[in-house]
C-alpha cells in the first residue's frame, strides 16, 4: 500500500527489495543524499503466506519468505532510518505497519500472525533503544483492508472483502479505508505526538479477535 500523507511538493521512487540490506542502505542514503536528512521513516511493506497455513502444515519455505519481508525486513527499515537519525542529528520518527493479529491468536496463517508479533516486539524494543537519541518508534495495527493483496488471497471482489472484514469490527456503520490508517500515520509523525513511543496505535472498529 502507498499512502500520500499531506502535500507532497516533490517524490522520488527507489526501487528496494526490504528483505535485502543492501538495498535498504540505497534506499535511506538515497534519501538523505537527495533530502539532505531523513526526519521520517514509514515501514509499510508486508505480504501474506500464498497459502492458508496453520502451525501443523507449516511450509517452512513459505514461513521464511514471509518473515523475511514482514520481520527482517522490518528490522532493517527500522535500523538504517534510525543510524541516518542519528548521524543527522534528527529527532525522527519511525512508524511501521503491525497488524491486529499482533495482539490476538489467529485460527489460521499461523506465519503471518507471528511476523506481526515480532513487528510489534521491534518496534518496543527500538523506542527503548533509541529514546536516547530523540527518535520515536511507534506502531500502526489496523484492521485487515480490502487491497488488491487481501482480495486475491481470499479469491474475493472488493466489496464482498469489506463486508467480512465489517463484520469482525464491533464499530458499525463505517468501513476501514486506507486513509483512516494514513491519518494514525500522520499523527504518529507529526509534532501532535511528540511524547510518544513505543506506543501500537490500533485502528481496527474494535476488532473481534479469535
Amino acid at each position: 500500500m502507498i499512502f500520500f500523507l499531506g502535500n507532497i511538493r516533490r517524490c522520488t521512487y527507489v526501487h528496494c527489495d526490504v528483505a535485502n540490506e543492501d538495498q535498504v542502505k540505497i534506499l535511506v542514503n538515497t534519501t538523505v543524499n537527495s533530502h539532505g536528512k531523513l526526519d521520517i521513516m514509514f515501514s509499510n511493506a508486508g505480504i501474506l503466506s500464498p497459502s492458508d497455513q496453520t502451525v501443523l502444515d507449516l511450509d517452512i519455505s513459505q514461513f521464511d519468505r514471509l518473515f523475511a519481508v514482514n520481520a527482517r525486513g522490518m528490522a532493517l527499515c527500522v535500523k538504517h532510518a534510525a543510524r541516518a537519525m542519528m548521524e543527522g542529528r534528527v529527532r525522527g520518527s519511525i512508524v511501521c505497519t503491525g497488524s491486529v493479529a499482533a495482539t490476538h491468536g489467529t485460527p489460521r496463517r499461523v506465519d503471518y500472525t507471528m511476523s506481526k508479533h515480532a513487528v510489534l516486539g521491534l518496534v518496543r524494543a527500538a523506542s527503548l533503544q533509541l529514546a536516547a537519541h530523540g527518535i520515536r518508534v511507534n506502531c500502526v495495527s489496523p484492521n485487515a483492508l480490502a487491497t488488491p493483496l487481501t482480495c486475491a488471497s481470499f479469491g474475493l471482489e472488493t466489496e464482498e472483502m469489506q463486508m467480512l472484514y465489517a463484520h469482525n469490527a464491533r464499530l458499525r456503520g463505517m468501513v476501514l479505508t486506507p486513509k483512516h490508517v494514513a491519518d494514525a500515520v500522520l499523527f504518529l509523525v507529526s509534532g501532535d505526538s511528540e511524547f510518544v513511543t513505543g506506543h501500537d496505535l490500533v485502528v481496527d472498529g474494535s476488532y473481534i479477535g479469535g
